[in-house]
């Protein structure tokens, strides 16, 4: 076994691997840009070194600087996480090539499935179901666009380099073929250096299943069961479980071995999946093997018990399978959701910014055992903390919650009940949508297709519903509590008395369901709050740090408040409203937004402009086309109108809020 490993990753991979290290007594060497010099990964390893600049081109992926540093600091093998240079053959053979062992497949491996059209070459010659498609060299956007008319609508773009949702594009006519051929390569080169793209037919209502595989080098191979990860947004998994429901034995068996061929037929060593497409009626067809560790990995360790870091290691230090197929065992059901800093409701837009408050359910260590009389277990996978900044230069993924229970149905009970206990302020999260879809009927009921999201929007984004009074309560008593410690407030006074008068002050809340003039009366054994007609006693008897307990009225409130400027974000049985309090005196002096302009909803850069000074466009129509964090965003018009003017070109970087062009609404 090595006694040095270096980890050529960052964020949550790098500290998983780096505690499987830790517990086999393996030391560990990090590398870090300038962006993660304080990172929770670089905390966690034993000796760091800095290799780069925070862009990932200038940093995680400089193969010679981490080759070198692997080298200088004594480390015996790399092992790549997942991303960066996880699925780079040539990285592989520098590491080979520098006498240090690469954690993973051999670099033949890892190209004859990096190109989604030679696998699939690969996998038609050892007997694995493959989709109707076009997988070829010839690369004319007329030809590709034959294909497609031939392969019948809708056809799906996929980047032959790819992964991760990036590089994909849903063509539904063949009228608009052309735009997102275009499109899908602009964001191929961007993520994987390569624009070559691959035409497949594009399956209405399938599940996305994948095989977890291992090999070995003494040639064996076992499967460790599925994972079903259909529930996706923009081609990217969003929740992962295992086992996947309404799994047979026997379509569990056909598949575990056809990804066990696909893996033999590449003479595969180490930890890979294969994915496949899946039909409702039971038929599979196989879409790529991703050569690596997988994001979604824990599910099948909480399952199976197993640490398959643990097994990376072994396995690449030259130690044979530690089980065989006969004893690998299913136990219980195991659920993932990826919490990232995004914006939901705004399309998934990533969120910039920092971790100001995060709150998060207990939580078991990975290496734990799961006992069988448990009913639940929570872990998580995280490589940030409280104060970290989550950048504009890497996946701005926070967390993955795993939850455990001995059914599915208790997983669920599990998942949501965590979901409620994580709490984020400082940014934009998915926890909210995560949430809804957990106990959205047609997940809990295990109607699982990739489009579940898509179809399912009034659900899933239902219309904000008004702050109820409870929440405004704490939220007012958030603020009212604080000024009472501020002697020169003059609403210190506990008794809330001036001249034998009552004190009166509003309190303008608002949230995007609407505004909220909240009256709060001073009386010497509590408030008096009113919204419109309606009036109601408030008294606060308990505020600990952020959690409050109020009477209102007849009812007892407990519930959490934590302030980040004007916002206050307000726990609630289970539920997270952001309210902004609007102070008269801050915004005394305050000017009015300027007008007529179009900014950016997050910091990138300018990739396409499609109008030009002078332009009259429609309603809709596409303007500008960023890229943040390797996906493209498209600005559109807001309204008819014509463009005044330009301010950017293509290739400046430009910062969230940054006007990017003067429009005029017709």
């Amino acid at each position: 076994m090595f006694t040095k490993i270096l980890i050529a990753n960052r964020g949550e991979i790098a500290c998983r691997v780096a505690a499987s290290a830790r517990r086999l007594g393996i030391k560990t060497v990090a590398v870090y840009s300038d962006a993660d010099a304080s990172a929770r990964h670089v905390a966690l390893c034993d000796e760091a070194v800095r290799i780069g600049s925070a862009e990932a081109k200038d940093s995680y992926l400089r193969a010679d600087k981490i080759i070198a540093v692997a080298l200088a600091t004594g480390a015996q093998a790399i092992h790549p996480g997942y991303g960066f240079l996880s699925e780079n053959a040539g990285f592989a053979d520098a590491c080979a090539a520098a006498g240090l062992v690469f954690i993973g497949p051999p670099a033949s491996a890892i190209r004859a499935m990096g190109s989604k059209s030679a696998a699939k070459e690969l996998m038609s010659k050892a007997g694995v179901p493959l989709v109707p498609g076009y997988h070829g060299e010839n690369q004319d956007a007329g030809f590709l666009r034959h294909e497609a008319d031939q392969i019948g609508y809708p056809v799906l773009l996929k980047a032959s380099a790819g992964g991760g949702g990036k590089g994909m594009r849903i063509v539904e006519a063949s009228a608009d073929f052309i735009a997102a051929l275009a499109s899908c390569k602009r964001e191929a080169i961007n993520s994987f250096g390569d624009d070559k793209v691959l035409v497949e037919k594009y399956l209405s209502a399938p599940r996305h299943i994948e095989i977890q595989v291992f090999a070995d080098t003494q040639g064996d191979c076992v499967y460790l069961f599925e994972r079903d990860c259909s529930v996706q947004r923009r081609h990217q998994k969003v929740l992962e479980e295992a086992p996947a429901p309404g799994m047979t034995l026997a379509r569990r068996s056909a598949m575990g071995e056809a990804a066990i061929a696909a893996a033999k037929a590449v003479s595969y060593v180490g930890a890979g999946t294969v994915e496949f497409i899946a039909n409702q009626d039971g038929s599979f067809y196989f879409m790529e093997m991703n050569t690596r560790l997988q994001v979604e990995h824990p599910v099948t360790e909480m399952i199976t018990g197993l640490d398959l870091v643990e097994w990376q290691l072994r396995v690449a230090a030259g130690q044979p399978l530690p089980l065989r197929q006969e004893q690998l065992k299913i136990n219980g059901h195991a659920l993932e959701a990826r919490i990232y800093a995004e914006n939901p409701e705004k399309g998934f837009l990533p969120s910039i910014g920092t971790l100001r408050h995060l709150a998060t359910p207990v939580a078991i260590s990975f290496s734990t055992p799961i006992d069988l009389h448990e009913h639940s277990v929570i872990r998580i996978d995280s490589g940030v903390r409280e104060g970290d900044a989550i950048s504009p230069f890497y996946d701005p993924m926070i967390a993955k919650l795993i939850v455990w229970g001995k059914d599915r149905d208790a997983a669920l009970r599990q998942m949501s009940d965590a979901l409620s206990q994580y709490r984020i302020v400082g940014l934009s999260s998915n926890i909210g949508f995560l949430k809804r879809l957990v106990e959205s009927a047609p997940f809990a009921g295990a109607q699982l297709d990739t489009g579940l999201i898509e179809h399912n929007q009034a659900a899933l984004f239902p219309p904000p519903l008004p702050a109820s009074l409870p929440v405004l309560a704490l939220a007012a008593a958030a603020l009212l509590q604080s000024e009472q410690s501020i002697e020169a407030s003059p609403w210190a006074s506990t008794d809330g008395w001036r001249m034998n008068v009552p004190l009166q002050r509003t309190l303008d809340f608002s949230d995007e369901a609407g505004a909220y003039p909240l009256r709060a009366i001073y009386l010497r054994d509590g408030y008096q709050l009113g919204l419109g007609d309606a009036t109601t006693m408030m008294k606060v008897l308990r505020h600990d740090g952020n959690a409050i307990t109020l009477h209102l009225g007849e009812q007892t409130v407990r519930g959490t408040v934590v302030r980040d400027g004007e916002q206050l974000h307000v726990y609630l049985d289970g539920q997270h409203t952001a309210l902004i309090w609007t102070d008269p005196l801050a915004h005394s002096g305050a000017a009015e937004a300027e007008g007529g302009r179009l900014t950016a909803p997050m910091p990138g850069k300018i990739v396409a402009v499609l109008v030009a000074a002078g332009d009259s466009v429609e309603k809709g129509a596409a303007m500008l086309i960023m890229e943040a964090m390797k996906m493209e965003h498209t600005i559109t018009a807001p309204a008819a109108g014509v463009v005044e003017q330009v301010l950017y070109v293509v290739g400046d970087q430009v910062t969230e809020g940054a006007p990017l062009l003067s429009f005029v609404i017709e």
